[in-house]
């Protein structure tokens, strides 16, 4: 995981830190993919949107996260989109502002916050040792449920809900849709599938494929050192034996991880416009 991470994130052209540090959630990019490339990052308008930070009743907690929805559009569906280990910085806020221009009521919620400021660090091996290890796929689940019944509150349909998510979001896509019954569609970027069994991660993809209540498009790259092609086939078989005929792989030949970060060394632009119109597609089939 953390090899994969490092590959993607060659110098590119040198945005400074000061320039690019965050000073509210899905603001600025985070410490550790600085330089980012500028010849490519994308900036989507939030022009017709409502965006912005929000806080999330988790129990007694207030979870941050970054909500994008159509303004004056009533009973959006509802897409929640897992970051990568780097928290919700500008990149993932744009995903968001895409997903709202295309009609949804999307909320990128800060996964990793009880446990750190993934934006504040600048050694990814500093940041997966001492936050994203640290983070139980029980509590994020649990937060995502959170942000599901908030959206409910903000006049959203989440009758009609999918979730996205990239690398260590890809994985948690994978996770949400054999945990929530309600899910109607997913859309897992590069996410981790297989892996040891840890006492806050005791369940990988692989292992519940069978408990997927909902079709998942995965996209894939087939240069992707951190995910080697035997595990996506290893996926596929599960999810072929459990009898998930909805569900599909897609993989991207040659292409590496993190194919779709615009604004890192690792993006390949014909790929990543080709993923995102599956993920419309996939959507539109599904929530609408």
């Amino acid at each position: 995981m953390i090899e994969q991470e490092i590959d993607s994130l060659a110098p590119g052209r040198d945005f400074s830190r000061r320039g690019f540090m965050r000073t509210s959630v899905g603001s600025g990019f985070a410490a550790a993919v600085l330089p980012v490339m500028a010849q490519t990052a994308i900036r989507t308008s939030e022009d017709g949107l409502l965006a912005g930070e929000v806080m999330i009743p988790v129990g007694d907690f207030k979870m941050p996260a970054y909500r994008a929805a159509p303004a004056g559009k009533a009973a959006a569906p509802v897409v929640l989109v897992a970051s990568e280990i780097f928290g919700v910085h500008e990149y993932i806020a744009d995903v968001a502002r895409r997903l709202a221009h295309a009609g949804y009521f999307a909320i990128a919620p800060e996964l990793f916050v009880r446990q750190g400021d993934a934006q504040s660090y600048g050694e990814i091996a500093r940041l997966m040792s001492e936050v994203i290890a640290k983070v139980p796929d029980a509590q994020v689940m649990q937060d995502l449920d959170a942000c599901v019944a908030w959206a409910r509150t903000q006049g959203a349909d989440a009758s009609r809900l999918g979730i996205t998510g990239f690398c260590w979001g890809g994985r948690t896509t994978w996770m949400y849709a054999a945990h929530n019954p309600a899910l109607k569609a997913g859309v897992a970027w590069y996410g981790r599938l297989v892996g040891e069994a840890t006492a806050l991660a005791p369940k990988n993809p692989v292992d519940l494929a069978g408990a997927i209540k909902a079709p998942i498009l995965g996209l894939y790259g087939g240069a992707d050192g951190g995910i080697p092609l035997k595990t996506v086939e290893q996926m596929r078989k599960a999810l072929q034996d459990a009898g998930q005929k909805a569900s599909e792989i897609v993989v991207y030949p040659d292409m590496p991880h993190a194919f779709h970060a615009d604004y890192r060394p690792s993006y390949r632009k014909a790929a990543a416009e080709d993923g995102w119109k599956r993920l419309l597609a996939w959507f539109g089939r599904f929530l609408t």
